[in-house]
């Protein structure tokens, strides 16, 4: 059985970008000529359309990875970028990692936290060790990346942390709880971080995708053990869950909204991107019964 997650249905919004967007059409003459960019996660899904992207505006990027092996052969055709080896579990790595960087002694203009992996199931599935790893590596994980470089930035007087989340991490559904939980718990840190680093010139924002085309579900973990009660409701899942992937966007659309950020001198911090997330977010906020039943509703359909 494969695993999955769940969204809402989405309206389609005017974004200029479609399925065979490519990373040259974000750019929109974008220049990052000199600008030096960390990305986590960089050499899959929307970290790779993400690298590419900054690589093809003339930023030198570096995309720490668990695996560099794979990550040079997925990365092979985009340059140039520079790889390092970083394991978002072990502490160890990541301050090693930060220190021949910083021993280096270039500049660094942007994080991009991207690396994270999703948890998909019924809550009561799930065991918690599953849980907390799940906010290991997206939380914690994100969360000691960022303090490594925090130094730096400061010293620097200059820097901005962009952290991709997800429309989950605003807005949960069936099937990822604990994957929702991790996002929500991002977006409050980074909102306090915000407040924190605004004196040192350092831009704090978010990322929030709906669904893109991506191999998070071909990757995700799942539950060896069903609970039959819930069976009924896990078809459910697995059909919607297709046909959102069969509507699905290019992940190359969140690189341009990546690249939007960077240019902006005072971005905002919620940056959403993708279909249908502007009415998620109001529903969430000014009715939140319609939103829960429209859910409920786009499930029985399934």
């Amino acid at each position: 059985m494969p695993n999955t997650g769940v969204a809402t249905r989405q309206a389609p919004i005017h974004s200029g970008f479609g399925p065979t967007t490519t990373a040259r059409q974000v750019l929109k003459g974008v220049d990052l000529t000199g600008k030096v960019a960390m990305v986590t996660g960089g050499y899959a899904g929307i970290g790779l359309e993400t690298t590419r992207a900054l690589a093809e505006a003339g930023a030198a990027v570096i995309v720490p990875a668990h695996s560099p092996d794979k990550a040079r052969q997925a990365l092979s055709n985009v340059s140039p970028v520079e790889l390092g080896k970083l394991d978002l579990l072990d502490p160890t790595s990541i301050d090693a990692f930060a220190s021949a960087f910083l021993a280096s002694g270039r500049p660094l203009h942007i994080l991009i936290n991207n690396a994270g992996f999703l948890v998909s199931g019924i809550a009561e599935e799930i065991p918690v060790e599953l849980g907390r790893q799940q906010f290991e590596t997206n939380f914690w994980g994100t969360i000691k990346v960022t303090n490594a470089v925090l130094p730096y930035f400061r010293k620097q007087k200059f820097g901005k942390i962009i952290t991709v989340g997800s429309i989950v991490g605003l807005v949960s559904f069936p099937n990822a709880a604990y994957y929702a939980a991790s996002k929500h718990a991002l977006e409050g840190y980074f909102k306090s971080l915000r407040y924190e680093l605004n004196e040192f010139n350092i831009s704090v924002a978010m990322i929030e995708p709906s669904a893109f085309k991506t191999s998070i579900l071909d990757n995700s973990s799942s539950p060896l053990t069903k609970i039959e009660d819930y069976n009924t409701l896990r078809g459910k899942i697995e059909k919607f869950t297709n046909d959102l992937v069969e509507q699905a966007e290019d992940p190359a659309i969140v690189a341009g909204k990546v690249l939007k950020v960077i240019e902006t001198d005072r971005p905002k911090f919620r940056n959403i991107v993708g279909k249908g997330t502007s009415v998620l977010i109001n529903l969430q906020h000014f009715a939140y019964g319609i939103l829960e039943k429209n859910v409920l509703k786009q499930l029985n359909k399934s």
